[in-house]
């Protein structure tokens, strides 16, 4: 029996609606347990308006996130329900799906439901004031947490991954990313090219759901962006979509469009379909030269980089045959991370986006650390976000619940208000509004410290209160965030004090957002690195217009961004201690 009892035919077949390879199992056809037979007959997307299916807007606006994570504009793969990030599924297999909308829908205002790994296991008699849902999704005994053995546990359908944002039902699409691409190359441009990207040419390569960030952010702040893809209706994808400008027939004609764009001083993006591991390389022979080199494929879970090779025999091979597949994978990958290398020692200012693909790399053979066992080129975040988040800085977002972009507009306006003298903000929110398609509920990102994240939620809970937008607002935030995640291979990467690997910090994370009052809370293990490379929380609170909430919002929005102040001002980061004295973040021995 297939595992695709809908399509038409077993072999390889691209559905761009739903954004991706969905009749291309990530496992082999059979072995993963689906239970297709209860897909809904309906695609599944996102309800709109004040019609409330549940019994509170806390419980309907889980449903309304998790529904828009499944959303095939959305989606990476909805047949599997995986929203993005290779396997990120929103729930465990569609019987669980149905189980928690079930559930989900007869929640009391005094119940919280718990959700192990995408499945349901239990409602619990809390509080009004408690979450309304609790997730915990791919954790195992730290011994245990390894890709092979999560493998095994997921083809029984035992666990599922949940990835960031995708177990934790706050996907907002490729925006979720995309402002703290913008925030990186910007601080990139202030370190290198004198505050902007003008003439210049950034390398990279993937365009998956999460991927697209990255072309949009580099034109974002003027530079010229080259983007590979192997899978070619991914590249035209992103073209109408808006996060690439132009797709390019060759490699020639890929380099002609940069360079012109280059001489030009335009932002200007060209997406090439090719693999990365064979195109760098080739730009190595030509003597081309990127003043800037990175990556953003799925590299975390060798199951999700596509290797060099005829696209659809490889992804043949992946279904039939995945250990083959995964030793081509890691091939791919060093040669891969060895162009990357040969680049940087040319010149070109080389950087790891936190997909572990130096870390692959180095299971493969490659040297990639020096002798003091640094990493040969750095993480974004140790190389040039961390500032940010010793200021409680992080990718804050909402969403609309009603489904109507002019509620988002009409934030995007008292957001300005609120901060009138942060100019890259207004210059954020000006560039979003021309260049980021809604896709899904309509939703808006930005990144704000310490402090004002309870502002800004206080001034969405007036304006619900008030009528100005018309329905609650959902308030969240990705778990790559200033104190939510340990993660040694990218937020935590070469930590002042060395506790790159202290997992305290997130678990600590989700208690505190629990007992501040956030509306649902998550922790998940692996999320962007692989299984056994991060601990991370997420958490998510709906302003809904009320008093109680806005109560409940002072708390969450101060104490979640408060965790990493927290967390760097302990490992030593001065600016961090400045800012907790500064803000009045208490932490105890600090004068």
């Amino acid at each position: 029996m297939s595992a695709f009892p809908s399509a038409e035919k077993d072999t390889a077949e691209l559905n761009l609606e739903a954004n991706s390879l969905s009749a291309v199992p990530i496992k082999p056809a059979g072995q993963r347990p689906m239970f297709y037979e209860f897909k809904p007959e309906e695609t599944v997307r996102a309800a709109h308006g004040t019609t409330l299916r549940c019994k509170t807007w806390e419980a309907e606006a889980a449903l309304r996130m998790l529904e828009n994570n499944l959303d095939p504009a959305v989606s990476l793969v909805y047949d599997e329900l995986i929203v993005y990030g290779g396997a990120g599924r929103a729930a465990r297999n569609w019987k669980e799906y149905q189980v928690i909308v079930k559930t989900l829908k007869e929640l009391e205002p005094d119940e919280t439901m718990l959700v192990q790994s995408g499945k349901a296991v239990g409602v619990l008699k809390t509080w009004a004031y408690a979450p309304r849902v609790l997730i915990a999704n791919s954790n195992l005994v730290p011994a245990w947490s390894t890709q092979e053995y999560f493998d095994e546990l997921d083809r029984l359908g035992l666990m599922m991954y949940g990835q960031m944002t995708a177990g934790s039902w706050i996907y907002i699409a490729t925006q979720g990313i995309l402002q703290g691409t913008y925030e990186t190359f910007a601080a990139m441009a202030d370190q290198h090219f004198g505050g902007s990207l003008r003439g210049t040419i950034t390398l990279t390569a993937g365009l998956g759901g999460m991927s697209g960030a990255q072309p949009l952010a580099v034109t974002m702040n003027d530079g010229v962006c080259l983007v590979i893809e192997p899978i070619e209706e991914r590249v035209q994808q992103k073209v109408r979509e808006g996060y690439v400008d132009e797709q390019a027939r060759d490699l020639a004609h890929a380099l002609v469009l940069c360079e012109q764009a280059k001489a030009a001083g335009k932002g200007w993006s060209v997406g090439l379909t090719g693999n990365a591991a064979t195109v760098l390389p080739q730009l190595l022979e030509l003597g081309f030269k990127p003043e800037i080199v990175t990556d953003q494929t799925s590299a975390h879970d060798l199951m999700d980089y596509i290797p060099e090779g005829d696209i659809d025999e490889v992804l043949a091979l992946r279904a039939a045959n995945p250990e083959a597949f995964k030793k081509r994978a890691l091939a791919s990958i060093v040669k891969h991370v060895e162009a990357i290398l040969e680049m940087q020692r040319r010149g070109t200012i080389a950087v790891d986006y936190g997909n572990n693909l130096r870390g692959q790399a180095e299971k493969g053979g490659l040297k990639v650390r020096d002798s003091a066992g640094q990493f040969l080129y750095p993480g974004f975040v140790p190389g040039y976000i961390r500032p940010l988040f010793c200021e409680g800085k992080g990718p804050f977002r909402w969403a609309a619940l009603s489904g109507d972009p002019q509620d988002i507009l009409r934030i995007d306006r008292a957001l300005l208000e609120t901060f009138p003298e942060n100019k890259m903000l207004a210059r954020w929110i000006a560039k979003a509004q021309a260049k980021v398609p809604f896709i899904g509920l309509p939703a808006r990102v930005c990144w704000l410290g310490y402090g004002e994240r309870e502002q800004l939620g206080l001034v969405i809970n007036d304006l619900v209160a008030q009528g100005e937008v018309s329905a609650p607002i959902v308030i969240g935030r990705d778990h790559l965030d200033c104190g939510s995640v340990a993660s040694p291979n990218r937020e935590t990467e070469g930590m002042k004090d060395g506790s790159d690997a202290v997992a305290d910090w997130p678990l600590l994370n989700a208690l505190a957002n629990c007992a501040s009052g956030a509306d649902w809370v998550s922790l998940h293990n692996g999320g962007g690195v692989g299984i056994g490379n991060s601990t991370h929380s997420g958490m998510v609170i709906v302003a809904t217009g009320t008093p109680e909430k806005a109560e409940r919002l002072k708390r969450v929005l101060t104490t979640d961004p408060g965790m990493g102040i927290f967390r760097h001002a302990d490992a030593g980061y001065e600016l961090a201690q400045d800012v907790a004295r500064e803000r009045g973040a208490k932490i105890p021995r600090l004068e």
